[in-house]
């Protein structure tokens, strides 16, 4: 519980070099437990398994890493060979210039370039992906690169920035989540910047660690790690913990009072970071719902009182403003478990946590 829940934006993204090549999609969404119709209601979310789920039946699909999003197909274990071709280099600035120098060997591929100036480093991602209208190839890039880099040196390295040129769409809110850093659309180039000084960092993992880093790659590199770098982040965090052991969730002053700080600088700092305590909890309950509801064969009426609602109506009110539709049409088309048909030999498929 209390894993991000992924936007259907990226679903309908990751798609759509599949849907441009002529793939039948619905099958790959029925083997990724996730109900075709949630496409069409922007508000839909789906759970980090369903996402992990058709990521893995996209790749084995394409038979691209790029999922057919690129001018030209990245052939599977690309990666791989960028990843071990970096592991030897001095330091993260050379690991760095070398993985971006092996890109560029492939035409059509991502031409991608690190400038510093001014004590600053910027990552700059320089292509045109023509079918990825929803800059979802363009996100992972940008969010792949710097899992790697943090990974490589075995320290999370915080972001000064992140810069697109393109306007903020219609999942911009994600864009937060996704890099926990300032956001700027609308840039002359696409990249993301961080102090110069990590270039010099040696690298510290070793062929068999980078070998179980690419087991579970790219969805480990994709999930960011709450860091609890931001005041949202914390809060969220505790209202996670306690829905995990009580349907109470705190109240402002008691998480405020957790925090040492007073009610209203709380919620002054919760509107810095562009949210809101109350939205924060709906967030929480919402997520939670949504893994019960898909990954588990937990009754509906016992999942709505777990999560501190008084009635089962309240529970369909509030779900239907979060998703579009009802709990149990929700659980009837993503596969989701029918408790009279329990199995105790169930299998969960194992998924990515965060992404939008």
């Amino acid at each position: 519980m209390g894993r991000r829940t992924v936007t259907v934006h990226h679903v309908r993204a990751v798609l759509a070099g599949a849907r441009a090549a002529g793939t039948d999609v619905v099958p790959l969404l029925q083997e990724a437990q996730i109900p075709p119709l949630l496409l069409g209601d922007d508000r839909a979310r789906v759970t980090p398994a369903q996402f992990a789920r058709l990521f893995r039946a996209l790749y084995r699909s394409t038979q691209d890493e790029f999922l057919g999003l690129a001018a030209a197909p990245s052939r599977p274990g690309t990666f791989a060979m960028m990843c071990h071709a970096a592991l030897g280099c001095r330091d993260l600035g050379a690991a760095v210039e070398r993985g971006a120098a092996f890109y560029r060997l492939f035409p059509g591929g991502p031409e991608l370039h690190l400038e510093v100036a001014g004590g600053q480093a910027l990552f700059t991602v320089h292509n045109d992906f023509g079918r990825d209208e929803e800059r979802f190839l363009t996100e992972c890039l940008l969010a792949i690169f710097h899992r790697l880099c943090s990974w490589l040196i075995g320290r999370r390295i915080p972001l000064a920035h992140t810069a697109f040129a393109y306007p903020p769409p219609p999942h911009a809110q994600e864009y937060d989540l996704l890099f926990d850093c300032p956001v700027r659309f609308g840039q002359p180039r696409t990249g993301a910047a961080f102090d110069a000084r990590w270039l010099g960092a040696p690298l510290v993992r070793d062929e068999a660690a980078l070998d179980a880093m690419l087991r579970r790659a790219p969805f480990d590199l994709l999930s960011r790690p709450e860091y609890g770098t931001t005041v949202a982040e914390q809060v969220r965090r505790a209202l996670s913990r306690q829905l995990r052991v009580s349907p109470r969730l705190p109240e402002l002053g008691e998480v405020a009072a957790r925090l040492a700080v007073s009610p209203a600088t709380l919620r002054r700092r919760l509107r810095a970071d562009g949210t809101s305590f109350q939205q924060l909890k709906d967030h929480v309950r919402r997520d939670a719902a949504i893994a019960g509801l898909a990954e588990s064969a937990e009754p509906i009426a016992e999942l709505a009182a777990r999560l501190g609602f008084s009635e089962d109506t309240a529970f369909h009110r509030a779900f239907r403003r979060w998703t579009g539709t009802t709990p149990g049409a929700y659980r009837a088309h993503s596969g989701g478990v029918d408790p009279a048909e329990r199995c105790p030999l169930s299998d969960d498929v194992p998924g990515a946590s965060g992404g939008g």
